[in-house]
């Protein structure tokens, strides 16, 4: 589902969730993206939340194409310039493993001979897909991507479609 209200035809949005009047996403997720998402109907709060100029953190699953090695990893921390953007310097962990997440619909593209890698990368920024944009850059891109956390609240158990009612001091 598209994190906004208006789409393209045959696009599901958030017009479909018949939300009340004034309720907004706090930040967006693209159409191939996952997971948490912020609904309000607070914009101060909205705004005082994304602004890169507070700085909030939003943290990411990301299922990249092949294993990155330690320079690509400290160039993704660094911050990697993108479209004549150089990013804010971020964390970025390479997991272990897999984490546990529902299956995706419409599943990620899978090459048998091209290993994937899963990271979790914590930027204080959220720029229009920075976060593919990135790993593209660094020469890994991404599959799969979802958003685990913004600030203190984390997706947890959540699965796609479920919400919950959470108040400010929980994120922030």
């Amino acid at each position: 589902m598209l994190s906004q209200y208006t789409g393209e035809e045959n696009q599901r949005t958030l017009r479909e969730l018949d939300l009340p009047a004034g309720v907004y996403a706090a930040g967006r997720l693209d159409q191939d993206s996952e997971g948490l998402l912020l609904l309000s109907n607070d914009g101060p709060f909205i705004d005082r939340l994304i602004h890169p100029r507070n700085g909030h953190s939003r943290s990411y699953l990301v299922q990249v194409e092949r294993v990155p090695d330690a320079a690509a990893l400290q160039k993704l921390r660094d911050g990697i310039l993108i479209k004549g953007y150089q990013t804010r310097p971020c964390k970025v962990e390479l997991l272990p493993e897999a984490p546990c997440l529902p299956l995706r619909d419409p599943p990620i593209r899978e090459r048998k001979n091209i290993p994937t890698a899963w990271l979790r990368m914590t930027l204080t920024e959220g720029k229009n897909r920075q976060v593919r944009r990135m790993t593209a850059a660094a020469g890994y891109p991404t599959l799969r991507l979802v958003r685990e956390s913004i600030g203190k609240l984390m997706l947890g158990e959540l699965l796609p479609g479920q919400w919950k009612s959470v108040l400010p001091e929980d994120i922030i």
